[in-house]
């Protein structure tokens, strides 16, 4: 099974388990790390989450794992917050952090760059809004290789 197919089986599962305890699932990667295969999920909700959350969330998904076992290889299972440079991946995450400082890497170059740092205006049709250094900057979402929140001092 491709690591995409896995990745998309366990985010079904896991937000079922979300779903029920009001927390948002921000991402699910499934990598390999030396000899180790690791499955991390990412949660969130509006005030933060805390070890507590994690370990239930961990819990239950680690049974529903056993069950439906959709993963053929041995693999660490880790829970966390998405941290303060949270990836933005859903077209609601560009809309719910409009007014925030974002970086976002492109596949390709943008007007010469593939590095942009600016205050994010919020999603269209035509792609990320954004103003880097006084300019309007639209990046085509299809051309994002990753965008998250920038650290503010």
């Amino acid at each position: 099974m491709s690591k995409v197919n896995i990745v998309n089986q366990v985010e079904k599962i896991t937000a079922q388990i979300t779903k029920t305890m009001n927390l948002e699932l921000v991402d699910v990667d499934y990598v390999k790390e030396g000899a180790h295969w690791y499955l991390r999920v990412y949660i969130d909700k509006p005030n933060g989450v805390d070890l507590d959350d994690c370990q239930e969330v961990s819990e239950k998904l680690d049974t529903l794992l056993d069950e439906k076992d959709p993963i053929p290889d041995p693999y660490i299972l880790e829970v966390s917050s998405p941290g303060i440079e949270r990836p933005l991946k859903k077209d609601e995450d560009f809309e719910k952090f409009a007014g925030r400082m974002i970086t976002i890497k492109t596949y390709v170059p943008i007007s010469g760059e593939k590095n942009f740092t600016g205050l994010l205006q919020g999603l269209d049709q035509s792609g990320v809004q954004m103003e880097v250094d006084h300019q309007q900057v639209v990046i085509p979402k299809d051309k994002i290789a990753s965008a998250r929140l920038a650290v503010e001092f």
